[in-house]
């Protein structure tokens, strides 16, 4: 790693953000991990962006099925970030999806039920972003849980909680 990918990472750190899982699905087989790197760019059409390192097995599931779902976690949530990150140990053969219920909507792809908000998407196109791909997706469906809840929030390598 160069030096200014190391002074990247230490500024990036800095940089407030929600919490995700993005998820997806072919066949028999599912991935997903925490991402931070995900936003909003169009309302009409609807599309979002997701940012995934080429060479996790959710980037090639992504790239093979051409649909993802993006689960946006709340407060008291940690525990699932940190199970999709891949910090957390597991039952020997259980995947990151262990313990956690999902649902699927018009794509497939699984959703984390307890997600205070989640989006359903296909791959509109795929950008090369050096260690990472671009992936652009459709918003095919969207929903959010009806009661208030804060977002998880990252920040310096640790979870916050916003207060008013």
């Amino acid at each position: 790693m160069s030096e200014i990918s190391g002074d990247l990472r230490a500024t990036m750190r800095l940089w407030t953000c929600g919490v995700t899982v993005v998820t997806t699905a072919s066949g028999d087989r599912r991935s997903g991990m925490t991402v931070s790197s995900f936003t909003s760019i169009s309302l009409d059409p609807p599309q979002v962006l997701v940012c995934l390192q080429k060479y996790t097995p959710t980037a090639q599931l992504v790239q093979e099925s051409g649909v993802f779902a993006v689960s946006l976690l709340g407060t008291g949530q940690d525990r699932i970030s940190d199970q999709f990150a891949g910090y957390t140990d597991l039952p020997d053969g259980a995947d990151r999806f262990h313990g956690v219920d999902t649902v699927s909507h018009k794509t497939g792809a699984p959703v984390l039920a307890v997600a205070v908000a989640w989006l359903d998407c296909r791959v509109s196109a795929v950008h090369d972003g050096g260690t990472h791909f671009i992936f652009v997706g459709d918003v095919v469906a969207t929903g959010r849980n009806p009661d208030p809840v804060s977002p998880l929030v990252y920040h310096n390598r640790q979870y916050w909680r916003l207060t008013q």
